[in-house]
């Protein structure tokens, strides 16, 4: 289950990469734009200003995340739906997907088929972490190996979900694609406060911590989050009252059934 208001602790500093996505389409006057693991909707409301001749529909396979979603007011068709599932219709001209996909085993196929079967000329725009051999994410998986969780949370996470962005790149361009493929890092400032979790704990709870919290008891848990917060506390150093926290991004911006790299 995930709890939109965990996610969005630090709004800002996730909606930086959205944006930065979102400012490499091109496009003009897209018929419909679609959003594939809108999350809670704030962002998605966004490609409204941008477009707004444009359908905009947000899907989530999450109801908590749809439900926050839907309260906006927003001219925005937001729905429940598993991004996995999902097929063009004939008339989406940009589909975005951020920060969803790492989720999702063999979503590689999935950018393959939406390539193909995308109108030729639309934009398919995606965004993933790519910080998963970082310090945070080596400490995650190292607390999860050890004998008192080790059952439970190995098959949970994966230590490379994403691609690099020249695999990406190969891929779409494979598919007939003209593609922009890039990596950002992101150093974020966040605060710490004496009587608080350390930051990055408090931002893994939003996303990266969201399996493990659902498989573990509450006392597991509690246990876990504490061993976890410590090894955070010593890898990312509090100074001048706050955490440096570098951040990876990848990004992929692709035209559909064009080549022409003057295109994008």
């Amino acid at each position: 289950m995930w709890d939109p208001t965990t996610y969005l602790r630090y709004g800002d500093e996730r909606s930086r990469p959205f944006h930065d996505l979102v400012a490499r389409i091109p496009a003009e006057r897209p018929r419909t734009v679609v959003d594939l693991g809108c999350g809670p909707g704030q962002l998605t409301a966004t490609l409204t200003e941008r477009w707004p001749a444009s359908r905009v529909i947000g899907l989530d396979s999450s109801p908590e995340m749809i439900d926050r979603a839907a309260a906006l007011d927003a001219p925005v068709d937001f729905a429940v739906a598993d991004l996995r599932d999902w097929r063009p219709d004939g008339d989406e001209d940009v589909v975005v997907t951020n920060a969803a996909l790492q989720w999702v085993p063999g979503h590689q196929a999935l950018l393959r088929r939406w390539a193909v079967e995308l109108p030729a000329g639309a934009w398919l725009a995606m965004q993933v972490p790519g910080n998963f051999t970082a310090p945070s994410h080596r400490a995650l998986r190292e607390v999860a190996d050890r004998p008192a969780w080790r059952a439970e949370l190995a098959p949970l996470l994966r230590s490379d979900p994403v691609d690099d962005p020249a695999d990406y790149a190969e891929l779409l361009t494979g598919a007939g694609c003209a593609v922009d493929a890039w990596e950002t890092t992101y150093v974020h400032l966040l605060p710490a406060r004496p009587t608080a979790d350390h930051p990055v704990l408090a931002w893994m709870e939003g996303t990266a911590l969201r399996p493990v919290r659902a498989a573990l008891d509450a006392a597991g848990w509690s246990a876990f989050r504490a061993e976890l917060g410590l090894r955070l506390a010593a890898a990312y150093p509090v100074r001048q009252g706050q955490v440096y926290f570098p951040f990876r991004r990848v990004f992929v911006v692709a035209r559909t059934g064009d080549r022409a790299e003057e295109n994008l």
